[in-house]
């Protein structure tokens, strides 16, 4: 797969020049790469502000980063942050690209253009005389802040978060031709890949714009022991990468481990989005209004750092409508914010899921004369369910509130034992307490306020 927007011209060619120039020649399919993110458009600006790379393990991803930021520091004097999910991976990178810089011996020229060099760990950096710069941090929420930078490096991008991304981006945003360049393999199930998978899908559209997105890997299709499968998804077989290492893998590795890390094989169910995003926006409706007495709920992010209070009710029409009433900061607001709407209104119910931080509020709200419905993981199913049901099917509307549309393109699965039953994923998921909250809400409408009149696969 490779899609890479159109160009009048590329600095490829120099910046492989640079770089072979010290020891790093890139293979042929190496310089593909570099070409597609060195694309200069007509009017003197990067073709493509936002580039994807995803690439089975040991094939040399780390060389093309490589000869990118060597190329922009010292050619271009732009500044660099390089992130990567841990703080090791970070130090390696630091380590290969002060080789060129740490000796005077081998390459004068170069520690010719140093003005600095920062060493502790955790704070590595390269500072050169003519401004070009690149520093390198581990990814985490806050790790981005502080820095302003041209281009923002995200390697091991199968870790990233959404939080941790939010963090990230503002670094180029002073940047007059700022750029990203997202590295990385197929998230595993103990990663997140929210927004590697994100970028991936709309690579994927195959829709000519802003953005770089070049794949190596295999389908679930192909034959995990056919050697035409491991050589495309594996550019660097037969240079870095051993025929023989791979039959050692395949031997040792469960098959979806193998396909995953070897093959490039993305685990496609996993990673969409559980509702499409265009159909999500089809239900929006700022006119939808509740008829009759709601149900209202809340949830809490895992971490405890946001509270979301919603409400859900039918419209005139008969279609369920769901809406955040308050999503903030902590949760020190919430009991008050449920109790005002609680005098004000006439609820059939008050949810929340008994696993989640929100029940950590039950103490409060009983004592402010509040009785809440705390569901059960059999009945947070069936309000998970019940909820992808009317959406999927246009049975629900509503209002289009930023945040809650943000949970839902984030949102994804976790199983719940082995009958197809699931419920939102909420480890290793960017803030989904809106969705959460709008889901529990439908279902106590649903179950307190018209059960009766619902079918009864409907929830």
């Amino acid at each position: 797969m490779c899609l890479i927007p159109p160009a009048a011209r590329s600095d490829a060619e120099d910046a492989a020049f640079l770089s072979s120039s010290y020891g790093l020649t890139a293979d042929g399919w190496q310089f593909q790469i570099v070409d597609g993110w060195l694309g200069v458009r007509a009017d003197g600006r990067l073709a493509a502000p936002r580039c994807g790379l995803a690439l089975a393990r040991q094939n040399g991803k780390n060389g093309c980063i490589e000869v990118a930021e060597l190329f922009k520091m010292v050619s271009q004097g732009r500044r660099v942050l390089h992130t990567a999910h841990e703080v090791k991976t970070a130090r390696k990178a630091f380590l290969r690209l002060l080789s060129f810089f740490d000796n005077p011996v081998r390459f004068p020229e170069l520690r010719a253009t140093v003005k600095e060099i920062r060493r502790t760990n955790g704070q590595e950096a390269i500072f050169l005389l003519n401004g070009g710069s690149v520093e390198f941090i581990a990814g985490s929420k806050g790790s981005g802040r502080g820095f302003s930078v041209d281009d923002l490096v995200l390697d091991e991008a199968q870790e990233l978060t959404e939080e941790q991304y939010a963090a990230l981006l503002p670094t180029i945003s002073a940047s007059a031709d700022p750029q990203q360049i997202m590295t990385g393999t197929p998230p595993g199930p103990a990663t997140s890949g929210e927004v590697f998978a994100r970028v991936r899908l709309e690579g994927l559209k195959g829709q000519i714009g802003r953005l770089c997105w070049i794949e190596y890997g295999c389908t679930d299709d192909d034959d995990l022991d056919d050697t035409d499968a491991w050589q495309r998804a594996n550019p660097a077989l037969g240079i870095r990468v051993h025929r023989d290492t791979i039959v050692d893998e395949r031997a040792a590795m469960a098959a979806g481990t193998f396909a995953r890390e070897r093959l490039g094989v993305w685990g496609e169910s996993k990673h969409a989005a559980v509702i499409d995003s265009d159909v999500w926006a089809g239900l929006a409706d700022l006119g939808s209004e509740i008829v009759g007495d709601p149900a209202y709920a809340v949830d809490v992010s895992p971490d405890g750092a946001w509270a979301s209070v919603a409400a859900a009710a039918r419209t005139a029409t008969g279609l369920d409508h769901v809406e955040v009433v308050a999503h903030s900061p902590g949760v020190d607001w919430v009991v008050t914010q449920l109790a005002g709407m609680v005098s004000r209104n006439r609820p059939c119910a008050v949810v929340l899921d008994g696993a989640s931080l929100a029940a950590s509020l039950l103490p409060a709200l009983r004592e402010a004369g509040l009785d809440p419905v705390v569901t059960t993981a059999r009945e947070m199913a069936q309000a998970c369910g019940g909820f992808y049901t009317a959406a999927t099917t246009g049975q629900l509307r509503h209002l289009d509130f930023k945040d809650l549309n943000a949970a839902v393109a984030v949102a994804r699965r976790r199983d719940l034992g082995t009958e197809g039953a699931w419920a939102w994923a909420r480890k290793g998921q960017a803030d989904i307490a809106p969705l959460v909250a709008v889901t529990l809400a439908r279902y106590g409408h649903a179950v307190h306020g018209i059960a009766d009149n619902l079918p009864p696969n409907v929830w």
